[in-house]
């Protein structure tokens, strides 16, 4: 009966909230479809894609949070409003589409590649930089394919870094109910992100490469990295940085992949902030385990085992954010800001999902595992998708993703694409 009547007051708060809230706007989704180039004038981001995520037969969406059988590739331009319309740091997204690029962030190319021809985008690029570097940008956890194309956009412009840049993106679904689908996600995408350093490493052409890691997505990029120094028995050489914000990551863990890495390893840099709630989440669900980016890096063991890897940290801590979660200050980092060349000013974290009012009473008032896309989570979520459109739609994909709890399947598609297979795909 407690448990009754707590479960029907966790509903109570959460129709509550919503009779004294507004529903929530927000930008239009699914705004990666080309546009005329009406302002030639605004600056030009071009980057490459290289994801395990899925096409979308989405209009505008190109990508989706599903799993793909092999990477696909992209050769992406992303247009940049002039400064006076937009501040640094934040991704102006549009508020109607068609996009305008002279007031928004505007995609003007979008095309697909192959691999040879993703091989050849990268060598022409590589060979316009004044050093022969490429930046990797890997996101977090709840993303969706056009918050990460954006927001690099946004970095790779206001950083004014000259190295070829190039995006991976795995499969997230851009919900907090999907916690656990993301991270088996990056566990998923590994073979394929060490596929593309070993790719750099021998290029002949790349001379240096640096990794840009946010949240979960740091998981991904030491998975990888430790992959590779055991298959090659060292890192390469040009591998010169790494950086590491607000990492969400078992700090036991790290201490093994940073062993396993060898003496001969890029130089990390690691940012952190105890008062990351995001991070505290994760801390939950993961059997409370410190997180690498929310440890007190001048409390033992960590001040010794940081020292004995030379690795720099960056304690942010005491840094105010805009972002409530306290999950994406190093966005606002002067030190971050200074180790990548990025000129970022006060604004929007690197992570723009579409985070829905349920999804936010999920984390405020239920245990880990219902937060994380259990049954018990869609119930109480379920009150505030009727009129929060965000929620809504994170809402509708997990039903979707849950149907067969009580052992049935979702309908198999019939028409499957091999390499890039839909959800309910059976051969």
């Amino acid at each position: 009966m407690a448990s009754a009547r707590g479960s029907w007051f966790l509903w109570f708060v959460a129709c509550a909230v919503v009779a004294l809230l507004p529903g929530c706007g927000g930008h239009p989704k699914d705004v990666l479809t080309p546009v005329a180039d009406t302002s030639p004038q605004s600056p030009k981001v071009e980057m490459l894609i290289a994801t395990t995520r899925t096409r979308s037969t989405v209009p505008g969406e190109m990508f989706n949070g599903e799993r793909a059988r092999t990477p696909a590739f992209a050769d992406m331009t992303i247009s940049i409003p002039p400064s006076k319309v937009r501040k640094e740091g934040q991704v102006a997204w549009p508020k109607r589409l068609p996009s305008n690029p002279a007031t928004d962030f505007a995609t003007v190319k979008a095309d697909d590649l192959n691999v040879d021809q993703a091989k050849k985008w990268l060598s022409a690029s590589v060979r316009k930089t004044p050093d022969g570097s490429v930046l990797v940008f890997i996101h977090g956890f709840n993303n969706r394919f056009e918050d990460a194309v954006y927001r690099f956009a946004q970095i790779v412009h206001d950083s004014g870094v000259h190295s070829a840049p190039v995006l991976v993106t795995w499969p997230s679904r851009g919900s907090l109910l999907a916690y656990g689908y993301d991270r088996e996600s990056t566990n998923y995408t590994r073979n394929a992100l060490e596929t593309l350093f070993q790719y750099l490493a021998k290029d002949s052409e790349v001379k240096e490469v640096s990794i840009l890691a946010h949240s979960m997505g740091n998981w991904l990029a030491l998975e990888s990295l430790r992959q590779m120094a055991i298959r090659n028995g060292r890192l390469p050489a040009k591998f010169k940085n790494v950086m590491l914000a607000a990492p969400d990551v078992d700090v036991d863990v790290f201490s093994q992949q940073i062993a396993d890495m060898g003496k001969q390893h890029p130089q990390f840099t690691l940012f952190v902030s105890s008062d990351d709630k995001a991070l505290a989440f994760s801390r939950r669900v993961w059997g409370d385990v410190s997180r690498l980016g929310a440890i007190d890096p001048e409390q033992a063991p960590y001040k010794q085992e940081l020292e004995a890897h030379k690795i720099t940290v960056i304690d942010l801590t005491k840094i105010k954010s805009g972002d409530s979660m306290n999950h994406g200050k190093f966005a606002e980092s002067p030190q971050i800001v200074q180790l990548i060349g990025q000129r970022i000013s006060e604004g929007q974290t690197l992570t723009d999902s579409r985070v829905g009012l349920g999804d936010h009473i999920l984390v405020a008032t239920t245990g880990a595992a219902a937060a994380a896309g259990n049954v018990a989570g869609l119930v109480l979520a379920a009150p505030v998708a009727a009129v929060d459109q965000n929620t809504r739609d994170n809402y509708a994909a997990h039903v979707g993703s849950l149907a067969g709890a009580d052992g049935t399947r979702p309908a198999a598609s019939k028409n499957c694409d091999r390499t890039r297979p839909t959800p309910n795909c059976t051969h």
